[in-house]
């Protein structure tokens, strides 16, 4: 039987998708997850120690933020790695490790992937204080070590 050069074309689109599937999670520094939830990256924001929430219209105001994006922290939890690491309430998690937040389940996917490593790195923002005139809003890091007994 003698293939057509259409199924041949075919053929070689169906792998270029393919390969470009698999390279996403590369691509955009976010492994594809599928299975994660909103109540699964909650649990796994509680095990680092942090209690958060989107950013929605109400909290971008709240902030002053220009945008209503990313992933705000309502509280940290005493003696946890979030704490330990300086993460402050009100600070919008921006990036954990080479992952880029935006939402509760990008959050989520990366602390599923980092919190085994037991040392990453989490970038947030936090906004000025309107009680500290003069002092502007930025862009801190904090190193996570997680100790075990």
């Amino acid at each position: 039987m003698r293939s057509t050069g259409g199924t041949k074309l075919f053929l070689i689109c169906c792998c270029l998708l393919f390969g470009l599937m698999v390279l996403q999670a590369e691509v955009f520094g976010q492994p594809a997850n599928e299975n994660m939830t909103d109540e699964k990256a909650l649990i796994l924001a509680e095990q680092f120690g942090i209690d958060v929430g989107e950013v929605d219209e109400e909290v971008k105001e709240i902030l002053g933020l220009t945008k209503a994006e990313g992933v705000v922290v309502y509280a940290v939890i005493g003696g946890s790695p979030a704490e330990l690491s300086g993460i402050k309430v009100k600070a919008i998690i921006k990036e954990v490790d080479k992952y880029e937040i935006h939402t509760l389940v990008d959050l989520g996917t990366a602390l599923e992937q980092t919190l085994p490593t037991k040392n990453f790195t989490v970038a947030t923002y936090e906004p000025a204080d309107p009680d500290n005139q003069g002092v502007t809003g930025g862009l801190n890091f904090h190193f996570v070590r997680i100790l075990q007994d």
